[in-house]
């Protein structure tokens, strides 16, 4: 069903910051109770003012510990409202530690035991709903070189049930992608029956939406991808990648014959191979896009006449006002028009996780074979593997302001059910694009 449209400021005012957990066997603590879950700190956790490279969150938890400013954060989101038990497991290699623990507010401070790994427990608290709590833990004094490695929390309590969210173990890396935060989608509605040859769409960060380690991906195809992304606080890029037909993560085992071919490319524009997500072409444009504008996105697709497909992506800021070519690939062993349409916002820096972000996707337009502007006004929302598998539940996507939005990361509590559809209301303004000027 399509949802009510929202405003952007709703949107925003609701991103909090907080941590997760993990279920497992184990010897049940006297003060917790029998439903008591343990949240591992390798999945679940983020370093607040954190100025020491040695300090981490690993797969063994939070080590090198040394900094009493240092704050190791924990979320989860508890399944209702009741009593939340906390405690927290410490080795403590050397000397006498103490710290203090918060959660809601209130803080409990505790004494470890030199050269010993041993559970902590803090107390209790009450929740008032369903939502993400956050746990903090903070040095206060130590007489060793290290306040302990920080291996799990964990949690009892009738506010603890099924529906409690966090990552409960690494099976399959989950700690690296649970940290990266859940990706969501908008997969278009497109006209039945037509031969699409290009696809246009217009994309708005918000002001402070910019979060590094974001790719707002604006066109995505059935063989690949074209959108921008924030890389590092002084760079940020127009990206372009095209899959090989070839079905690997790494680019050197592709044949020659199912390699991506570049056609030609933009001025400054590299290009090169890209593995690890699949394989194939990769072209990106170091330019300093700004939060606030609003860039347009065009996207060709042809089959040729020797069983390539023929990709090439446009790129037009309002700074410039002009079209850029990124890059145009050729795909072997394909021969299509455009299919999937889709955007979709991910995070691909895991330190980065526990901040949120949003992009606004707005007047979408194909355009067929036959030189025919169509508009798309609906979309369904999908989510990754860590939304599905409860591991993340800080994800949304819906309508605002007459544009498609796509929200994730920073353990707000308002997230929208996957695989619902969404229909703004048509703008009725197609595209005016010259396509005989385009570089």
């Amino acid at each position: 069903m399509p949802r009510k449209p929202i405003s952007i400021l709703a949107l925003l005012f609701s991103a909090f910051v907080l941590t997760n957990c993990t279920a497992t066997s184990q010897t049940i603590s006297p003060s917790h109770e029998a439903n008591q879950l343990t949240i591992p700190i390798g999945g679940n956790s983020w370093l607040i003012n954190s100025n020491d490279k040695d300090e981490k969150i690993t797969k063994e938890g939070f080590i090198s510990w040394k900094n009493a400013g240092t704050i190791c954060r924990t979320y989860v989101r508890v399944a209702q409202a009741g009593k939340l038990k906390v405690s927290v497991v410490l080795n403590t290699k050397e000397g006498e530690s103490k710290i203090k623990l918060t959660v809601l507010g209130k803080t409990v401070s505790l004494t470890t035991t030199p050269n010993t790994a041993k559970e902590y427990f803090a107390g209790e608290w009450e929740t008032k709903q369903s939502s993400y709590v956050s746990i903090d833990l903070q040095g206060i004094s130590k007489t060793g070189d290290s306040f302990g490695q920080v291996q799990s929390i964990i949690v009892s309590g009738n506010a603890i049930g099924p529906e409690t969210v966090f990552v409960k173990d690494n099976v399959d890396n989950y700690f690296y992608w649970g940290r990266r935060g859940p990706s969501v989608h908008l997969k278009y509605t497109l006209p039945a029956n037509e031969d699409i040859e290009w696809f246009y769409n217009e994309l708005t960060i918000p002001e402070n939406q910019d979060v590094i380690g974001s790719y707002f991906m604006a066109n995505g195809f059935a063989e690949g991808y074209f959108g921008i992304q924030v890389n590092s606080a002084t760079e940020r890029r127009i990206l372009f990648s095209v899959w090989s037909p070839f079905k690997t993560d790494n680019p050197n085992a592709i044949p020659d014959e199912q390699k991506i071919v570049m056609v030609k490319k933009g001025k400054e524009v590299y290009t090169g191979e890209f593995g690890n997500e699949g394989a194939g072409g990769q072209s990106y444009l170091k330019y300093n896009w700004k939060a606030g504008n609003t860039y347009r996105f065009l996207l060709q697709g042809k089959p040729t006449a020797d069983n390539y497909t023929l990709y090439s992506a446009y790129f037009f800021a309002p700074e410039e006002n002009q079209w850029r070519l990124i890059a145009s690939f050729k795909r072997p062993k394909t021969s299509t028009h455009l299919k999937s349409l889709h955007s979709f916002l991910e995070n691909f820096i895991p330190e980065t996780g526990n901040t949120g972000r949003m992009g606004l996707y707005q007047n979408q337009w194909v355009r067929t074979t036959n030189g025919q502007w169509l508009e798309l006004t609906e979309a369904k929302f999908t989510g990754d593997a860590t939304a599905r598998k409860n591991y993340r539940k800080d994800y949304a996507g819906g309508v605002a302001n007459g544009s498609f939005y796509l929200r994730n990361c920073g353990f707000f509590n308002d997230f929208v059910p996957l695989d619902g559809t969404f229909k703004r209301n048509a703008a009725y303004k197609a595209p005016d694009i010259n396509f005989s000027m385009l570089p």
